[in-house]
Order: structure tokens, then C-alpha cells, then sequence
């Protein structure tokens, strides 16, 4: 989705969808959904790891009550041209993904062989609490050199990561298993079994869109930050320093998550910026100019309550599963973790593995509280993708110095300055989200 997959929700994100033949597992393409969003997304709002990330000045963690209740799941919607629709919009920034089509998903002729190859997780099993574990027999899911797709800021390796076990760490839940993931991740993992020549890659203004040519699929990505309406809606212009936002107003990006099957949403690193938010007084359409500028939890609850009538009203739950992927955090300050002798990111090569240590690396747990309730109290079932408190341990996995600014690979002099340079926002790829992925990809086949 990315993102699931800024604002940008998923949206921070924004969306993709996805299209699919029948006759292929309706899981391989939902899986390709979430990470797609979040490299689309990358690339372009790669311009967001360089901005200051504010946080208030007495900010305490919130704690929220039963929030290890289950995802809910669901299926989809209508076709155009015989084909299913997957968007997917991300926001590591955020996302949503969804898919269309005019009839039910038909996955039975494979459901026989997915049991017998697929350990599924028990019923209840809280897949986001456990521990990191080093396995290089099965992790990377995919080789970083083998997925045309990366955008060169995500390709640590290539950009001269010398280290790359960040690749190998595979998410263990205490009570169950993940099941075995036989491909390989989000468009990475889909691109991997099409032949040459069979598939693209193209944008049309604010959507990204990814076809596989024999099963007539598309995963499409749909920029919209904010999921709602703001001022930098525009993918190619939205590095706008006085962001300004309508918190009512989602209908026109609305229109292009409707008739879908999958909906990864998810919004957070753009609200990061300011400790205040400013809310426009009446439409950008009428020209107006004058904002308001109000707490952050305050404008985020006010948008995931706009985002969720949406939902409610335009989703059928009969057809369409619904996912709000959680805060993707961020690793600024190494005192964060008790290194002293670090330099944000920049130095790390293993996750936090004492997880009884307190750990706060800044996230603002007050819109995880704002997310996690609102998706658990709306007429439509959301799953709600809790990735944050296990990607905080991950300091590794960000691409820190080895990465891309203004198009171009860091040079050597630039790299010699974490301080200024490295990117403690995004991740490496492979890594961490494959890990969102495999939580997606097993939350979509437990249900089917």
C-alpha cells in the first residue's frame, strides 16, 4: 500500500491499487501493496527526512487501553475490464491500498494447497508482541539487486552500506508463528515472478502504477499526504514548509479509493513537523488564505474522524477489507537508546534487544491512541497493523548516510557528516518493511 501507503496516510501517502486475474492467489498482490507504497512514497517525499521533526515540550506516552485487540478483516468490490483493483496508499508516511472488482475474489481452487504449504497463526495470537531474531537462512525475503523497482534512496547497499545484516532480523511473535512467506515483498516480492518485459512502472500525476501484464494486475499508489485535502497534494510540489490542511474535506481523493478489494491507510511522519497544526479557514477552491493553528492530536483526531465517516459510508464490508497500518517511528537522538557515543542513527548495525529497557525515541503515542480507537470503534471492521513498538527497536534499519538527496547519492564529504545527513525517517530495502508486509500478507490469508 504503502506507505500501506506525511498526511500522507497511506495517504500521506496516498493510494495504489491493484488489479488481478482470478485465476492467481489474491494474496500475492495484496501482499505487494503495503511496501510499494512505502518506496513510491520514499521517492517522493524523500525531501521529509530533512526537515525538523517537533515534538511538545512536556510530550509523555499515552498508553492505550486493550490495544492488542485483533485486525478485522473484509473483501472487495467492482471491475472494470474484467480485472480486480488493489490501491494502496502509505505514509511511512502512510498508506492505503485497495482493490476492484464486479465479483467475489475466487481463490478456492488454491485454498487446498495455501493449508497444506501455509501454517496459519491460531485465532487471537497477537502477531505484534515478541522479539527480533537474527535469521539469515530466511531473511532478506528478497535480494536488494534483484527488484528493479527500489528507488535509489531506499538501496543502502548500493549507495555503500558496507553492513547488511539490517536484512536478516525476522520478526518472532511469543504466542505463534508468521507463516512461511513463499513470495518474495510488496511489488518487490510480485516483480520477482514476472518475466521480463511483462511488467511497468508509469505515474500520472498524483497515481503510481505498477501492471503485471499476463494477470492483467495493476498495484497502484495515490499520493494524498494528509488523506484529507491540503496544500501539498501536489506529489511534485509538496515540499511546502507552511503546510496548511482542510480537516473536513476528503471527498476528492475519496473518489479514487472506491470499488477496491484491499485499503491500507495509514498517516503520521508529515504531522511531525510543528506541535501545531494550521487548519484553513473555509477552501482552498475559494482562494482563502487564513488558518487557525491547533494541536496536533487535536487536527489528527479530526481527520481520522472525517477519514472514518468516509470509510463508513463508502466501503462495503461485504467486499472490501479495510487496514490502518500505525506510526512508522522515527531514531533522531541516540541518547534515545542510552548511546552516547552515537550519532542519530547513523552508526547503528543492531536492533534494541533489551526490550525491558524504557525506550522512547519520540514517537507520539497520543495519535497512535487517536488511531487505534477510532479504528476500533467504526461501523465498517478496520485492522489495525500495530507496526510501531517493534519498528522502534529497529535503530538499524534506517538508511541513514546511505542514501540520496536532491537525486544524487550522498557524496563521500557528506557522508562523513551524520550529524547533518543521515536519515534516521526512511528504511533500507530489504528490511523493516518486508516485516509490515508479512503482518499484511498474514492477516489477509487467515481470513480468506
Amino acid at each position: 500500500m504503502h506507505p500501506f501507503r506525511r498526511t500522507k496516510t497511506l495517504t500521506e501517502a496516498g493510494a495504489m491499487k491493484h488489479r488481478k486475474n482470478n485465476n492467481l492467489p489474491i494474496f500475492v498482490f495484496v501482499f505487494s501493496i503495503f511496501l510499494f507504497g512505502v518506496f513510491i512514497y520514499n521517492k517522493d517525499v524523500k525531501s521529509t527526512a530533512l526537515l525538523p521533526l517537533s515534538l511538545p515540550p512536556s510530550h509523555k506516552a499515552c498508553e492505550l487501553q486493550g490495544n492488542n485487540n485483533p485486525a478485522v478483516l473484509r473483501e472487495p468490490i467492482k471491475n472494470e475490464e474484467s480485472t480486480e483493483k488493489i490501491s494502496s496508499f502509505d505514509d511511512e508516511v502512510k498508506s492505503m491500498a485497495t482493490m476492484k472488482d464486479d465479483e467475489p475474489i475466487k481463490i478456492a481452487e488454491d485454498k487446498e494447497q495455501d493449508e497444506e504449504d501455509v501454517e496459519l497463526p491460531p485465532e487471537g495470537c497477537d502477531l505484534f508482541t515478541g522479539q527480533w531474531v537474527f535469521g539469515n537462512e530466511t531473511h532478506p525475503l528478497y535480494k536488494e539487486e534483484e527488484c528493479e523497482f527500489l528507488t535509489a534512496q531506499v538501496t543502502c547497499m548500493r549507495n555503500g552500506r558496507k553492513d547488511s545484516r539490517y536484512q536478516n532480523w525476522r520478526w518472532q511473535p511469543r504466542d505463534c508463528n508468521l507463516p512461511k512467506n513463499q513470495w518474495e515483498s510488496m511489488v518487490c516480492l510480485v516483480q520477482s515472478v514476472v518475466p521480463p518485459g511483462r511488467k511497468s512502472l508509469r505515474k500520472i500525476g498524483s497515481l503510481s502504477i505498477f501492471r503485471i501484464e499476463d494477470y492483467n494486475a495493476t498495484v497502484e499508489f495515490y499520493w494524498a499526504p494528509f488523506l484529507v485535502q491540503s496544500n501539498s497534494d501536489n506529489p511534485d510540489m509538496h515540499s511546502v514548509l507552511n503546510r496548511i490542511i482542510m480537516p473536513g474535506s476528503i471527498k476528492n481523493h475519496g473518489k479514487n479509493w472506491k470499488d477496491v478489494h484491499y485499503l491500507v491507510f495509514n498517516t503520521y511522519i508529515w504531522w511531525m513537523n510543528t506541535n501545531t497544526m494550521k487548519v484553513l479557514r473555509g477552501s482552498f477552491d475559494e482562494g482563502d488564505t487564513e488558518y487557525d493553528e491547533i494541536d496536533r492530536p487535536i487536527v489528527y483526531k479530526r481527520v481520522l474522524s472525517t477519514w472514518s465517516k468516509w470509510v463508513n459510508k463508502n466501503v462495503n464490508p461485504n467486499r472490501t477489507t479495510v487496514f490502518f497500518s500505525s506510526m512508522s517511528p522515527l531514531h533522531i537522538k541516540s541518547l534515545d537508546w542510552n548511546n552516547s557515543d552515537g550519532i542519530k542513527c547513523a552508526l547503528e548495525t543492531t536492533p534494541i534487544l533489551n526490550q525491558s529497557m524504557h525506550l522512547n525515541v519520540g514517537t507520539d503515542r497520543r495519535l497512535y491512541v487517536v488511531a487505534a480507537n477510532i479504528t476500533r470503534n467504526m461501523k465498517v471492521p478496520v485492522h489495525f497493523i500495530d507496526i510501531t513498538t517493534l519498528s522502534e527497536y529497529r535503530k538499524d534499519a534506517h538508511t541513514a548516510v546511505h542514501t540520496i538527496r536532491q537525486g544524487k547519492v550522498l557524496t563521500p564529504e557528506q557522508k562523513a557528516d551524520p550529524a547533518t545527513y543521515a536519515d534516521c525517517i526512511h528504511w533500507c530495502l530489504p528490511g523493516l518493511p518486508d516485516t509490515w508486509n508479512e503482518f499484511l500478507y498474514t492477516r489477509i490469508i487467515s481470513h480468506l
